[in-house]
């Protein structure tokens, strides 16, 4: 099972103007900064919590159906299963009927059960699961520990621009908001 980025996220979990009060900067010199230092924050929230924060798009590609056609999703936490298609041995490819369908959100990882799917026809990736992970489009859904772990990340790496080393993933402090959150690896 592969998982592969299609889009998003459209907006960061934390927005320029809370980083920058939270840095206390007074003005917009640094904003391209600050703005880098958020997104690789959030990838590294996410990395480390195995747990996509904004809505993003994603499609999986696998070889077969498992036995008994229930799927472990690879991404957490899931929003919706926009499609699924099977593809033949030319390689077009057919929708799988929606009611044929059901994604369990609550177990962990994410669950998709198919019923009554065809066989595909390829042998590598002849199934594709486009879906779309995450809190939430806006900023309001994403936990206030995430957030703020993000905005202890960006001070540590804005106060210490070229002075880490070291092992540590994240400062003691992020780590311990993160924590509550981490998936187990499959």
């Amino acid at each position: 099972m592969i998982p592969i980025f299609v889009d998003g996220p459209a907006v960061e979990p934390v927005t320029l103007p809370e980083m920058r009060a939270y840095l206390r900067l007074d003005d917009d010199g640094q904003d391209d900064l600050v703005s880098g230092l958020m997104r690789a924050a959030r990838l590294m929230v996410e990395s480390v919590s195995r747990r996509l924060l904004i809505e993003q798009g994603w499609r999986v590609v696998m070889d077969r159906w498992p036995q008994g056609g229930r799927i472990r999703l690879p991404l957490s936490p899931v929003l919706a299963v926009d499609r699924v298609r099977v593809r033949d041995a030319a390689g077009i490819a057919t929708e799988i009927d929606p009611a044929l369908v059901e994604l369990d959100v609550a177990s962990d990882p994410p669950c998709m059960i198919v019923s009554d799917a065809p066989e595909p026809g390829k042998a590598r990736n002849g199934i594709e699961i486009e879906l779309r992970a995450g809190y939430g489009a806006s900023p309001e859904a994403v936990p206030d520990s995430l957030k703020l772990a993000i905005k202890i990340l960006v001070a540590h790496w804005f106060e210490n621009r070229g002075d880490l080393s070291g092992e540590q993933v994240l400062p003691p402090d992020a780590m311990a908001l993160v924590a509550p959150f981490q998936r187990a690896r499959l």
